[in-house]
């Protein structure tokens, strides 16, 4: 199995604040999972209010079987949307990742 953590740090931007835009992006991700065949688990968190305001805003962590799955994740459409509403809210370098092996 594969892990994939991706975090971003997002900005005001589009009429909301940062944590605004943190719980739309979490809205439209958690849509992923029922559009996406290859995701096996899928969970969106954001930040606590009360955390650091360093942190990052939002993580999704998200599972799948193998590598090919991961990449029919990343070419799907629907994650392709979700890439380009959160390109236009994230911060510059307002993104970490990381893949592993389970």
């Amino acid at each position: 199995m594969i892990k994939h953590i991706v975090m971003f740090r997002l900005k005001d931007a589009q009429g909301r604040t940062a944590l605004e835009n943190a719980l739309e992006a979490k809205k439209r991700a958690d849509r992923l999972p029922a559009l996406v065949p290859s995701l096996r688990g899928f969970e969106a968190v954001v930040n606590s209010e009360a955390a650091d305001p360093s942190n990052f805003h939002i993580a999704l962590i998200c599972t799948f079987d193998d590598m090919k799955g991961l990449e029919e994740y990343q070419v799907h459409p629907d994650h392709k949307a979700f890439g380009a509403f959160v390109a236009e809210i994230r911060a510059e370098n307002g993104r970490a990742c990381i893949d592993y092996e389970v």
